[in-house]
Parts: C-alpha cells; sequence; structure tokens
C-alpha cells in the first residue's frame, strides 16, 4: 500500500471544480514559481510552520521531548500555549485517505461535485493519487496540475480523471524557466496529448501583474489554445504571509 504527503484537506469547496468538492493539496512542487501561493506545499516533505506574530520567546519548545512526532524537528510541536507551531505535511496511506473521502459521497451524490487534487504539483505524487482513486466509491475526480511530468504519468492521469485543470503560466520558454525555474516544453507538449484525449480540461492562467498578464503573454497562449476554455485567475496578495512562516 502506497504513502502519500497531504498538507491540507480542503472541505466543501466551490472554486476547484463543478459542484461542491473537497480539495485534496498534495505536498512537492518541480517548479518555484516567483509569485507561488502555497509555498508550504513546495518541499516534498513536512516542515515546520512558525507563526512568529504569535510567539513570546519563552523556549518551552526547545527543550527535549519524547514525543515521536516532534523528533524530525528538533522541537515540541505541543507545548506551546499560543499555537505557534505546526506541521505542513501529514503522511496518508492511500486506504486511510481514501476512506476519509468516500464519507462525503453522499453529499457529492446530493449536490454534485467530488474530490479534486492540487498542490504543490499533485503529479508529483500521481502513483499514490492512482491508488487512492481506486478505492473511491464513484467519486468525481478532477486534478488541479501545471502540467509539468512526463508524458506517461500525465497521460495515465488524463485517462483516469474526469476533468483537468492544467497552468499554462507562461508561453515564451525564456520568461518560463526565468519565473518557474523550470522549460515549459513538457506542458506544451503535454497540452496538445489532453486536446487529443477527449477528457472535459479548462486551462487557467493566474493574473500576475507584469510577469503573466502581459498582452504579450495573454496573446501568445490564447493563439496556442485556440478555442479551449480559459479561466484567468487573480493574483492572491496574502499567500506573501505564509513565506516567513516556513523554518
Amino acid at each position: 500500500m502506497r504513502e502519500g504527503i497531504v498538507f491540507n484537506i480542503e472541505e466543501l469547496t466551490v472554486h476547484d471544480g463543478d459542484g461542491v468538492r473537497v480539495t485534496v493539496f498534495m505536498k512537492g512542487c518541480p517548479m518555484r514559481c516567483s509569485w507561488c501561493h502555497n509555498p508550504e506545499g513546495l518541499k516534498a516533505q513536512p516542515e515546520l510552520l512558525y507563526k512568529r506574530a504569535r510567539c513570546v520567546g519563552c523556549g518551552e519548545c526547545q527543550k527535549e521531548c519524547d514525543h515521536e512526532d516532534c523528533k524530525p524537528f528538533g522541537r515540541c510541536l505541543h507545548v506551546c500555549p499560543y499555537d505557534c507551531l505546526t506541521v505542513a505535511g501529514e503522511r496518508y496511506t492511500s486506504e486511510r485517505l481514501a476512506s476519509k473521502l468516500n464519507k462525503y459521497k453522499r453529499i457529492f451524490d446530493a449536490c454534485g461535485g467530488g474530490v479534486t487534487f492540487s498542490g504543490g504539483e499533485p503529479l508529483m505524487q500521481w502513483e499514490f493519487i492512482a491508488e487512492v482513486i481506486d478505492r473511491l466509491d464513484g467519486i468525481n475526480i478532477a486534478i488541479e496540475t501545471s502540467g509539468y511530468a512526463p508524458m506517461h504519468i500525465f497521460k495515465s492521469a488524463v485517462d483516469r480523471l474526469d476533468h483537468i485543470y492544467m497552468d499554462i503560466k507562461l508561453f515564451d520558454a525564456e520568461e518560463h524557466k526565468r519565473h518557474t525555474g523550470c522549460d515549459n516544453a513538457m506542458i506544451k507538449e503535454n497540452f496538445l496529448y489532453l486536446c487529443s484525449s477527449g477528457k472535459p480540461f479548462t486551462i487557467r492562467t493566474p493574473l500576475i501583474s507584469g510577469i503573466t498578464d502581459t498582452e504579450e503573454n495573454l496573446s501568445a497562449i490564447k493563439e496556442f489554445i485556440g478555442d479551449a476554455h480559459w479561466e484567468k485567475l487573480p493574483e492572491n496578495k496574502l499567500a506573501g504571509a505564509k513565506y516567513d512562516m516556513l523554518i
């Protein structure tokens, strides 16, 4: 049985696909977008979040403790009276996560919707997600992906999913690498496969001021994707506060 790492599960969301959904945020991402809205999802392993504004400097968390879950971080996660320390990233077996998601089936059946896997980049943990899907009770499954994955992984995912939300952030290869750390050739190739797959999909572009929202970039993306359904997402100005919390 496979094990995956999840950094958040949001219940009853309405912006991550059709209907009422549960969104599972998978940890780990190969990109390093300069505007990343979920920096706690970048690293593949669990990591410590420190809420500095709450800290009174008592030092209690740095004393030795015997809690197994604290040992990887060198601090006690349970002693702080102000809840300054939390961990981004929880390990799940495919059975445990599927059991949790199957509990929402009645809501999905009554209100529409399903489960959306997001991130980070969920395709980094595709084998785990596929095993979770095998254990779900006929629930609609969507994914939010950058499309940055080897073709065999991308194809396997598309063939198993009900809807794909895929980013095309920057069309120019040099600009894409400059702002994300990765070339976009693989993303373009995967988009072409997506078009031929027959699966419902939506292309998304985050509108980042002076980077992705330029007329040149948006025109190039529009020409490339043609009549594909295209959503332009506003920038999340509140995400910057998360960076200061990462230790």
